[in-house]
Order: C-alpha cells, then sequence, then structure tokens
C-alpha cells in the first residue's frame, strides 16, 4: 500500500520586524507616490477604456505574474486550498472595492476618490471593535472617528463645489462610491485579521484577490459593453501597463515585503501620503479644482485616521 507524502505546512511565519530605516522609507515613499497615480491613471484614459475594464484587464494580467511567483516560491495549490473560504471572502471584498472605485471615478475626481478611499482604517478599527475580542476602541480612537466622520461631511458639502468640475450631484454620487470602496478595503482587513489567512503566506491572498477580480470584472465589463468599445491609445497603454506591472503587481508584492520587514504601525501611518498624493496629482495632472471645503474636509479625514491608526503605547507590529 502506498504512503501519501505528508502537506508541508501551509502556515507562514513573519519575519522579525523592526522600525523605519532609510531604505524603507524611501521604498514606502515610492509606494505612496504609485497610489497616489493610480486613481489618476485609471481616470486619465476613462474616455478611451472605461475604468471598470481598465480594472479588470490590470487584475488578470497581475493575476498570471502573481501566481507565476507563487509557484516559484513553492506555493502550492493545497496551500491555496486551505484557505479557500476566507480567500474568496477576501477577494470578493477586493473586487468590490475596485468596482466601486471604477463606478465612483464616472462621477467624481480622482482627488476625491483619494482621500474617500482611505477611510477604510476608520471602518476596519470600527468592525474590529464589535467583532473582536481585545480590539476595542479607546476614547482616543473615538476621537480620531468623529474627526474623520466630520471630514466626510464637510469634504462632501455641495455648496463649496467648484463650477469648473463635475456637477454637486455627482460629486456626491462618486463621493459615496469611495466611501463605499473604502469600507470594501476594511472588510477585506477585518477577513484577513480574522481568519487562517493572518498565518498564510501574503501571496497566497494577492493571488485570491487578483484572480477573482480579474474573471469576475471582465465577465461584467463583457456583459456591460466595456470591452468591446475600448480604444487602446498610446496613453491607454501606458496607464494600463502602469497599472498592471507597477500597482497591481509590483506595489503590492512590495507592500507585502515591507510588512515582513518593519512594524506595521510605522508603515500604516506613513501610507497616509498616499491620498496626499492623490489629491496633488490629480490637480496638476488632470486639472482638477480643490475647494477650500474639500481640503478642510480631506485634511479632517487623513488627522482623523492617523489618530485612529497610531498604536497605543509601545510599537507593535
Amino acid at each position: 500500500m502506498s504512503q501519501r507524502t505528508p502537506a508541508r505546512a501551509t502556515h507562514w511565519t513573519p519575519e522579525t520586524r523592526r522600525s523605519m530605516d532609510m531604505s524603507g522609507s524611501l521604498l514606502m515613499l515610492l509606494f505612496c507616490v504609485a497610489l497616489g497615480l493610480q486613481q489618476v491613471a485609471i481616470k486619465a484614459v476613462a474616455a478611451d477604456v472605461a475604468p471598470l475594464a481598465q480594472v479588470a484587464i490590470r487584475s488578470t494580467l497581475a493575476a498570471l505574474l502573481v501566481v507565476a511567483v507563487a509557484r516559484l516560491r513553492g506555493v502550492r495549490w493545497v496551500d491555496a486550498r486551505a484557505v479557500l473560504g476566507p480567500g474568496l471572502a477576501v477577494a470578493a471584498g477586493f473586487a468590490a472595492e475596485f468596482t466601486f472605485i471604477a463606478l465612483g471615478l464616472g462621477y467624481t475626481t480622482a482627488s476625491h476618490m483619494s482621500v474617500f478611499l482611505y477611510t477604510a482604517p476608520v471602518f476596519a478599527a470600527l468592525g474590529l471593535h464589535w467583532w473582536v475580542p481585545g480590539e476595542q476602541l479607546s476614547p482616543r480612537h473615538w476621537v480620531g472617528i468623529a474627526i474623520a466622520f466630520g471630514g466626510m461631511v464637510l469634504a462632501m458639502a455641495p455648496g463649496g463645489k467648484a463650477s469648473a468640475g463635475p456637477a454637486p450631484t455627482a460629486l456626491v454620487v462618486g463621493d459615496i462610491l469611495g466611501i463605499l470602496a473604502g469600507m470594501s478595503w476594511a472588510a477585506t482587513t477585518i477577513v484577513i485579521r480574522t481568519t487562517r489567512l493572518s498565518s498564510q503566506r501574503p501571496i497566497v491572498t494577492l493571488a485570491y484577490q487578483l484572480v477573482f477580480a480579474g474573471l469576475s470584472l471582465l465577465v461584467v465589463a463583457g456583459l456591460l459593453g466595456d470591452l468591446s468599445t475600448m480604444r487602446l491609445s498610446p496613453l491607454a497603454w501606458a496607464s494600463l501597463a502602469f497599472q498592471t506591472l507597477g500597482i497591481s503587481f509590483a506595489m503590492l508584492l512590495l507592500w507585502f515585503a515591507l510588512l515582513r520587514r518593519y512594524l506595521a504601525s510605522r508603515l500604516g501611518v506613513f501610507s497616509f501620503l498616499s491620498p496626499v498624493f492623490g489629491v496633488i496629482f490629480g490637480a496638476l495632472l488632470l486639472g482638477e479644482t480643490l475647494t477650500a471645503s474639500f481640503v478642510a474636509g480631506g485634511v479632517a479625514i487623513i488627522v482623523g485616521i492617523v489618530i485612529v491608526s497610531l498604536p497605543s503605547g509601545a510599537a507593535r507590529a
């Protein structure tokens, strides 16, 4: 009778993490700049390739690259199958996040989307507070949440919107979709924190996200006719290449690599430069108008999120 070879352990043990150094700071700056360009890259070629089709294409192509890297690193199908349930849940949240981003950019500006997407830590903190023992919020966290939500209301206030951009009603619809994208991102964080994915190799989680998002959104984009109406101009090719290789593949792998090396609390606070760069790039590259209410509200949102994200006491990984 043949004996079965014992399956390898599917758990991934993180390396010892350390505080940020110059190398880590420069890599995080690169990461934030790239993510700040993400919404701008989508919006810039929306007339040639619908945003939903862009996300579908980039996710599919990046999925092929990530699966290849996972195979080279020794990840097997049995490893992915061990976390099938939570993997599909995280993948659905990831697909929902970028669906809301793609739809929202049809109504609001890249600057607005960059800020509202980063409400995710607030919603993640609330979810973990209610569902995870030991993750209860302190008074300081509640103050940060209140500031962030006040900032949302101020940033979405239609009274101060400039007439040069989208109509106030369209902006509000797009901003709400941006908040829903942030909520979807938060949901994936909660699933990762509360399931076996927390001890699995990060590349497995990324593979689930990209494969599911790529396949499902390709179907949706095809049904909506977005794929048949594409015009692959040189700018569209450049944007898709940047989104695929730069964002969905290289930057996400860089993020996971940084998480293995540095304290997550330090990286988390550093990452709030991303919406700042998103607003700057939206204004400089797309000519988006920034109203006083949006700038004030955006600052309040970022301040509130930083307050929520700062660790209590000693730095924790």
